[in-house]
């Protein structure tokens, strides 16, 4: 064979190669939970956000980088392996209270990619900065609060200061990924002795609170008691007063009534009082009313008077009647 004929058969075989290259490097897929960049050259100039099958120029003019649009998952202090085993890094996790107390706390960052150029080509490790990003945040906002807070009720609100200064500072670093969540996972004591000690702290804390509650409770119930009480009494005397003005204006329309009558007949008004009077004083005693020679009135209870006059000064009275 020549080597013209080598050459040719060279030629092909290089031009086959290319051909192939080419082929297989102009198209591209993209999954629903996948984004593109197309770079030109080195330079990122479109961004693919549409799911299927997508051309390009052939390497190595073109190519495309694919990055998920799923949510990542940031563990820092731990490592969780496939099998579920979990390495600490207690190095990484032990922070100073702002009361000057250590403590152990591991947390997961949720994060996305939403800008793919930003994350590919302004930095150089956008995880690492990510990391970093997120030791800053938590011994910040740890270092600004107290350990009461860290290990019982004030988790929430670290974990939202932690994600707030975890968000400012990657949008400051502009490496094309967003913060969507921060999750405490332990806040923790050092040792044994101390997580001890502070267990009967919070115990004994428990307890005062559960001994106040209950005594609030006590005092509210007598309170409430007692505001019932002073509410019926004052119903009461509402109610006496009330019936009081009426009974004291019927007295006075009575009187008026009886007074008018009076200045018409004084006297058999009169006559009329005294025997209305006697039969209120002396609701059992049976009176005998007589008129004597002079025209006086005179009122005995002769009844309630034989109970203890003898017999014969009774019939004698009698016969004299």
């Amino acid at each position: 064979m020549t080597t013209k004929k080598i050459l040719s058969v060279i030629g092909l075989a290089l031009l086959g190669i290319v051909l192939l290259i080419a082929v297989f490097t102009s198209w591209y897929t993209v999954d629903e939970s996948e984004q593109a960049v197309i770079i030109t050259f080195g330079v990122a100039n479109e961004t693919v956000t549409e799911s299927g099958l997508h051309f390009k120029l052939p390497w190595p003019i073109q190519k495309a980088e694919v990055l998920s649009k799923e949510t990542y998952s940031l563990q820092f202090g731990y490592n969780q392996n496939d099998q579920g085993e979990i390495t600490s890094y207690d190095a990484e996790t032990k922070m100073i209270t702002g009361d000057e107390n250590i403590v152990l706390a591991d947390l997961i960052v949720q994060w996305k990619i939403t800008d793919p150029k930003k994350y590919l080509f302004n930095s150089e490790s956008p995880r690492e900065i990510l990391h970093d990003a997120t030791s800053a945040s938590i011994r910040s906002i740890i270092g600004s609060s107290l350990i009461d807070d860290a290990l019982t009720s004030g988790k929430a609100e670290i974990e939202s200061e932690t994600r707030d200064l975890l968000a400012s500072l990657i949008d400051k670093y502009d490496i094309g990924i967003s913060i969507l969540a921060v999750k405490l996972q332990d806040v923790e004591l050092p040792n044994e002795e101390v997580r001890a000690a502070f267990t009967n702290v919070t115990d004994a804390r428990e307890t005062m609170n559960t001994k106040i509650n209950e005594a609030k409770k006590y005092e509210n119930q007598k309170r409430n008691e007692a505001l019932g009480e002073k509410a019926a009494i004052n119903s009461r005397a509402e109610g006496q007063k009330v019936a009081r003005v009426e009974q004291a204006r019927g007295d006075v329309a009575v009187f008026d009534k009886l007074y008018a009558e009076y200045r018409t007949n004084p006297e058999v008004t009169q006559q009329r009082l005294i025997i209305e009077t006697l039969e209120t004083v002396l609701p059992n005693a049976k009176l005998y009313i007589m008129n004597d020679e002079g025209g006086t009135m005179k009122y005995l209870p002769l009844e309630s008077m034989q109970s203890v006059v003898p017999p014969a000064a009774e019939t004698e009275e009698g016969g004299g009647n």
